[in-house]
């Protein structure tokens, strides 16, 4: 009896200890990455938004970033705010749950939900038509706000998008996490400390193959997604997308919007002959260009050609999207050759 008495007792200590720490650490988390841009009521939901109006006045319709899966809006600030601001309008949005946004109501964890908050937020700022870009789960967000406001979208940018119903699941700490009682206890006690371990070798496996640039951590934040509240928002939208796509896939004939896709043969992460693929597919008039060599980045890798692709998508003209993704599939190939010599060196 005594043995059971102090286990017990001995595993109450360590939940207390591990639920301490990960409070300390949720706190410095949100101290090193502070909220950076406004904060808007949409239907009573906080919403974190970074609005950038364009350095000279500008007809070009503003362009908004939608960010994936465990992200928040850094990661689209980071490669982009430099090199699009001096033309266009720009809006950086951290979905509901995600970087510094509430999650508000529990039907927010669908793409639909986030892309009515969206559209709803363009209202507030009073952008009527904007180039919509979505990265990966963004994609998601994307494809339901084309079909649900489409009277706002003056073009569409798909980057490595998760958009149908794949193969094998998710992994088992996103199922764990979505649950109400042990997803807390998991979130409170284990998955910060699990994560601060893996933060860097996790996002180099999100770019594999290709070289994560040496500031993309301290850049964007992926920290903010292992605070608990946060952790379990993210688990939770993994969680439920399958069978919403499952239900919202067959919607995506009727996008008519000027569409882009770019997506990587080389990425892991998400299955572009089922995703990018599809939305070629489907969405009549769109242009795919699935990269050599590239993974599940092309917003950090193939940052030129997203720009060029947005500027296609404003109307400019004498943008040669094929020949600058033929030219950027050798530099790629040429950087893996290189990555292994240095390797085998």
């Amino acid at each position: 009896m005594d043995i059971f008495i102090f286990g017990g007792l001995g595993l109450t200590v360590l939940f207390v200890i591990l639920f301490i720490y990960t409070q300390i650490k949720s706190h410095q988390i949100g101290t090193n990455y502070p909220p950076i841009g406004e904060f808007y009521d949409i239907d009573g939901t906080k919403i974190h938004a970074k609005y950038i109006k364009a350095d000279h006045p500008t007809n070009h319709p503003p362009v908004v970033f939608i960010h994936g899966a465990s992200g928040n809006l850094r990661d689209q600030l980071a490669p982009f705010k430099d090199g699009l601001n001096l033309e266009a309008d720009l809006l950086f949005i951290d979905r509901p749950g995600h970087g510094w946004s509430e999650r508000g109501l529990e039907a927010n964890k669908y793409p639909d939900q986030q892309a009515k908050i969206i559209a709803k937020l363009m209202d507030q700022l009073g952008i009527d038509q904007a180039i919509m870009v979505g990265h990966s789960f963004g994609g998601a967000v994307l494809a339901s706000f084309a079909v649900h406001h489409p009277d706002k979208v003056h073009g569409l940018l798909f980057l490595s998008p998760v958009a149908y119903p794949w193969p094998g699941g998710v992994r088992w700490y996103y199922t764990l996490s979505s649950w109400p009682i042990f997803g807390w206890l998991f979130a409170n006690t284990l998955a910060l400390i699990a994560g601060l371990r893996r933060i860097e070798s996790g996002s180099k496996c999100v770019f594999w193959p290709n070289k994560m640039p040496e500031t993309y951590v301290s850049d964007t934040a992926p920290e903010l997604v292992l605070r608990p509240k946060t952790f379990q928002d993210n688990a939770k939208d993994i969680a439920s997308l399958y069978d919403y796509l499952c239900q919202t896939w067959p919607k995506y004939k009727t996008i008519s919007a000027p569409t882009i896709i770019i997506s990587g043969n080389r990425d892991t992460v998400v299955f572009p002959y089922i995703h990018s693929d599809g939305l070629h597919q489907h969405i009549n008039g769109s242009e795919l260009y699935d990269l050599e060599n590239l993974g599940h980045k092309p917003d950090h890798i193939a940052t030129d050609l997203t720009i060029a692709a947005i500027k296609k998508l404003r109307g400019d003209k004498n943008i040669a999207l094929k020949k600058m993704a033929e030219e950027l599939d050798q530099k790629l190939s040429r950087q893996l050759v290189s990555q292994k010599t240095d390797i085998n060196i």
